[in-house]
């Protein structure tokens, strides 16, 4: 008991590299708050002067990030008293700390500050993922599905590792696709999951890893554990980026986000029809097996459900 109020007491502190005799590696998290958000949020809770100071920031971004403390007071027609004010009262430390993020805010883009053209509409919606579809038809490799099909044909099992709203969606979509052509595949969605599974993996198991940026550290780090091991890594992503660096085949996801930012990605289309292109290639490799196991579903399906004929199978 004395031990864990020690350890709870030390790490608290956040000071101590010692804890009972054992050394401890302390990480400090910084979780960043979006400045504008927090203007917005306390407007109403400002003195009449900070009120002047958070129109003028909020205007003009780029201005308010780039003026002196003396450029900041005329323009508002304040004190410099004021502006150091001001940034306290919005959860900055000084001036200076405001300035560092509103330049954070203008780096993640203006179209999540400013109001875009509307391209609302359910045709805008359709058009959207029709272009995507077609930009992303024209970088598929055919050799590269080739050697995707070979890999997955050869391996023990499939891992699918996909983190956040679409990849989650889609690891779990490659799963659906492929266990019903008969191949032993398993979707991974918790990165902590993915690292212990990439960690115990055969050197015969191929690991399938979609991220549209790929970027994200919960997608990269086990895909690079198991390249440790031995696994073959195919990449559904972003090319050039860090998870396209190391894997063994990377079939390219091309994403060309507009300013509108209230219609969801259209990029988890090109990546869907990635993963349709790859079932049925696996499905078209070995048809007697594959139409064998779709007519067992089929018919366990109908069995169960009744309906029409043509209905889809499972979906």
């Amino acid at each position: 008991m004395n031990c864990f109020l020690c350890c709870f007491s030390l790490f608290w502190q956040g000071d101590v590299n010692k804890i009972c005799g054992v050394e401890r590696k302390v990480i400090t998290v910084t979780i960043e708050v979006d400045i504008v958000s927090r203007i917005t949020e306390r407007f109403s809770q400002l003195r009449d002067a900070e009120k002047k100071v958070a129109k003028l920031v909020i205007d003009d971004l780029a201005s308010a990030a780039n003026a002196s403390i003396s450029q900041l007071a005329d323009e508002a027609g304040v004190s410099e008293a004021t502006i150091t004010r001001f940034a306290k009262a919005v959860g900055c430390k000084n001036v200076r700390d405001l300035k560092m993020k509103l330049a954070q805010s203008i780096a993640i883009g203006q179209r999540f500050i400013h109001e875009s053209p509307d391209q609302s509409g359910i045709q805008g919606v359709y058009e959207s993922i029709k272009n995507v579809i077609n930009i992303n038809r024209k970088v598929v490799n055919e050799e590269d599905i080739a050697t995707v099909v070979e890999m997955l044909q050869g391996a023990r099992q499939v891992l699918s590792i996909g983190m956040g709203g679409g990849s989650t969606m889609l690891s779990q979509e490659l799963q659906f696709r492929l266990f019903r052509l008969g191949y032993a595949v398993t979707a991974y969605n918790d990165g902590l999951l993915a690292r212990m599974v990439a960690s115990t993996a055969d050197s015969s198991d191929v690991m399938v890893v979609m991220s549209a940026t790929g970027y994200t550290p919960e997608v990269v780090e086990p895909a690079s554990i198991a390249k440790q091991y031995g696994l073959k890594v195919i990449a559904i992503t972003a090319p050039n980026s860090p998870l396209a660096e190391i894997s063994d085949v990377v079939l390219p996801v091309v994403i060309q986000e507009t300013d509108f930012i209230y219609k969801p990605s259209a990029s988890r289309y090109a990546m869907m029809a990635l993963i349709d292109v790859i079932s049925t290639e696996l499905a078209l490799s070995h048809k007697r097996r594959s139409r064998d196991r779709l007519r067992r579903l089929k018919l366990a399906l109908d069995s169960h459900r009744g309906g029409l004929d043509r209905q889809p199978l499972g979906d």
